[in-house]
């Protein structure tokens, strides 16, 4: 069957590329004609060599995997983002936008032929375990990594729930590799949550880009919007988020957003070519907003941080960003293969390109945790204030017992939300916020 096959493909390859060179024999195209009779010799070339190694090799060799192979490093050797798929690899793929699946949590590129991470999954086994974008892999249960595809490495980390994998890493600043024995589980999909930092300032961590991440964006808006007490500021986390769909971006761009550019792809081709604007929302958002980037924030997340920067509507905090410029598109192909291929590069609304430089923060604050210290109270700490004093007056129009209900009635978000406190750049983010509230107040007098 193998012969059959490999026989028949020969004879394919020679008729399509004979066909083509057929098909232009006028002299009006005399060009084309050359082009396409290069491309029959080079097909002639694929086929000799697909024969000689099927009579030849040392061991009996499988003539679809060996085409096969020759079009994945066809597709593999344009860019980092580009990918001819197995019907397993191109199933992942589709679970990564859509479904449930398990694994370790982690989102990985290549660069130049290193598989790094870009980011960790917040949640994850990898998160919890501490591994860090940047990492390099060099090994996956004890198999070096040197040469192996994209979607080979995510298949070998994908597996059953519970059943550990042992992921071998190189780390900038460490003198040998770190190995992480980790337990596969099911990798959240949820992709927006929100706290309250404290009141009128809300918190937004956006995880990844997926088809549902817009509508839950707007559920924890409205949540943090319709509160008690309006909202006078918000962090928008990007820290670690690498990216996803891309009319996701543009959604949530948008609910920022009432006019103007959000991002413009260009591509070789007019259809790749395309400029995408932001149009009036129902609901008002004219309160500021600090939007935190680190280098694991690449593509999608680049999108939303470039447009709101550009349009100067959120301050950028953070670390630049990863810089990855590019857009993919994915085609299912026969027999359950798919292709995954670049067709254009974006642009911010004002025409930046950030591939491979990032965007860059308009306040750089590293991240760090803060470490809480032990404080002595000092003698001014214990000196008596009025409401120590026995029955003194309660604030004029206050229920004596209110403090005690507020007290008792906090919300689990600000509970949750202290863990926050320790974060620099959050602290930061929402001392800026806060700054912004009492000089608008001064300028209004």
């Amino acid at each position: 069957m193998k012969n059959q096959f490999s026989q028949f493909t020969r004879h394919w390859i020679s008729i399509t590329a004979a066909s083509l060179v057929l098909i232009f024999m006028t002299g009006s195209y005399s060009l084309i004609q050359a082009s396409d009779e290069k491309k029959y010799e080079t097909l002639k070339l694929f086929t000799e060599v697909l024969e000689e190694l099927e009579k030849n090799y040392v061991d009996e060799v499988d003539a679809d995997e060996l085409i096969h192979n020759a079009i994945k490093g066809m597709v593999g050797n344009l860019d980092p983002h580009s990918s001819f798929m197995p019907p397993e690899a191109f199933d992942d793929l589709q679970d990564d936008t859509k479904g449930e699946f398990s694994g370790i949590g982690i989102v990985i590129t290549t660069k130049e032929g290193i598989l790094t991470v870009v980011s960790p999954i917040e949640g994850t086994p990898a998160y919890k375990a501490g591994i860090q974008a940047g990492d390099i892999i060099i090994k996956i249960d004890g198999v070096s990594t040197k040469g192996m595809a994209l979607w080979e490495a995510v298949g070998k980390m994908r597996g059953p729930r519970y059943k550990k994998v042992l992921i071998t890493v190189i780390r900038e600043g460490e003198t040998v590799p770190l190995e992480f024995a980790l337990k596969r589980d099911l990798i959240p999909m949820t992709s927006v949550r929100s706290a309250v930092l404290k009141p009128g300032y809300g918190y937004l961590r956006v995880t990844n880009f997926r088809m549902n991440t817009t509508e839950d964006m707007e559920k924890h808006l409205k949540k943090l919007e319709t509160g008690n007490i309006p909202l006078r500021g918000l962090v928008i986390d990007l820290r670690d988020n690498p990216g996803g769909l891309l009319d996701q971006a543009i959604k949530i761009s948008d609910l920022f957003l009432d006019q103007g550019s959000i991002v413009s792809i260009k591509g070789r081709l007019e259809k790749n070519t395309q400029v995408f604007s932001a149009y009036p929302d129902e609901k008002e958002r004219d309160y500021p907003i600090v939007v935190l980037i680190n280098g694991g924030s690449a593509s999608a997340s680049e999108i939303v941080a470039g447009a709101l920067q550009d349009h100067s509507r959120a301050l950028i905090l953070g670390t630049p960003s990863f810089g990855k410029g590019s857009v993919q598109t994915v085609r299912p192909l026969k027999d359950g293969f798919g292709i995954k291929y670049t067709i254009a590069r974006y642009y911010t609304p004002n025409g930046r390109s950030i591939q491979a430089k990032g965007i860059q923060p308009d306040i750089e604050v590293a991240f760090e945790i803060i470490k809480k210290k032990e404080k002595t109270p000092s003698v001014f700490d214990r000196m008596m204030k009025e409401k120590d004093l026995k029955n003194s007056l309660k604030p004029e129009g206050e229920d004596p017992e209110e403090p005690e209900k507020r007290k008792s009635g906090k919300s689990r978000q600000i509970l949750e939300s202290e863990r926050l406190e320790m974060d620099a750049q959050v602290k930061r983010a929402l001392d800026i916020l806060v700054s912004y509230g009492v000089f608008s107040k001064l300028n209004g007098r």
